[in-house]
């Protein structure tokens, strides 16, 4: 008689490793690396966000070209040329536009990430997926628009007889810096958001105090040298001034964009610990 081997009559499968939801799976490094198994998920969510935005919209994706030109504008009016500040040398409109693409991005990103929580409060509490991925759309999406208003700065470069300096091979490092500031701030802004719906009333105060603490409309000379180190916390400064430099020629802080690539991870930092610690009661308070 023959002898049939248990293993021969047992299919051979790999063993099923159950998903323990408990303390362990609420830290942030578990969460953070949860994002590339969602990745799809994640692809999807930052392709929706960007059709909706430009949905039955009349200009579509010329709002990001409008967005930094009429601040331009604007600013060239009333600064340039009303109130006279200086530019270091470079026409104001420049001068303003370097500092205002990236600024477009930081702020419509920070915007986008704070209130996007509240938007997808219906998906809460139907299935597990990495919370982190909503407001990280927010700030992926962004970078579609822009690369578009980049166009517009590259246009008055050419209009105006400038060129970029070597400097400009930064500008991948300074739209990181300023991604990864406005992550860590959406982060901890979005959880606040949950549950105290004031933010979306703040945020506007926020924003517009950040964008005159940071040098949009004036040059960081103006700023008092005893002053310039506490100014440069604030991360924009040193990616608008390395924008100006990159791109129009104006002296090189490597002190300023090294205090805004520390100052990004902090915020980063304590955003995500804050996100992750508040997100399993998202679903309760949503």
């Amino acid at each position: 008689m023959a002898i049939v081997s248990e293993a021969a009559v047992m299919p051979d499968t790999a063993p099923v490793r159950p998903t323990i939801i408990g303390p362990a799976r609420w830290a942030l490094g578990p969460k953070l690396r949860e994002l590339w198994d969602f990745r799809d998920l994640f692809y999807f969510f930052i392709w929706r966000d960007v059709k909706v935005r430009y949905a039955q919209s009349v200009l579509g994706v010329g709002w990001a070209i409008v967005q930094p030109l009429v601040p331009m504008i604007i600013f060239t009016i009333v600064f340039g040329t009303v109130a006279r500040i200086e530019s270091d040398g470079h026409p104001y409109a420049l001068f303003s536009i370097a500092a205002l693409v990236p600024w477009t991005y930081f702020s419509n990103a920070l915007s986008d990430a704070s209130g996007s929580l509240v938007k997808e409060s219906a998906m809460l509490s139907k299935i597990y997926f990495p919370r982190l991925i909503i407001p990280f759309t927010a700030e992926l999406g962004r970078l579609l628009d822009l690369a578009i208003s980049f166009v517009v700065l590259v246009a008055l470069m050419l209009w105006y007889g400038v060129a970029p300096t070597a400097y400009v091979v930064i500008l991948p490092a300074l739209i990181l810096i300023a991604l990864v500031a406005a992550a860590g701030l959406g982060m901890w802004l979005s959880a606040l958001a949950v549950q105290y719906r004031d933010v979306k009333h703040a945020l506007g105060f926020i924003v517009q105090f950040m964008m005159y603490a940071a040098p949009v409309v004036y040059p960081t000379s103006k700023v008092p040298a005893a002053l310039q180190y506490p100014y440069a916390l604030n991360p924009m400064v040193g990616v608008i001034e390395g924008f100006r430099s990159a791109l129009l020629g104006s002296p090189m802080r490597w002190d300023f964009i090294a205090i805004a690539a520390v100052t990004s991870l902090a915020m980063f930092w304590v955003g995500a610990v804050y996100f992750v610690r508040r997100e399993p009661v998202f679903a309760d308070v949503a």
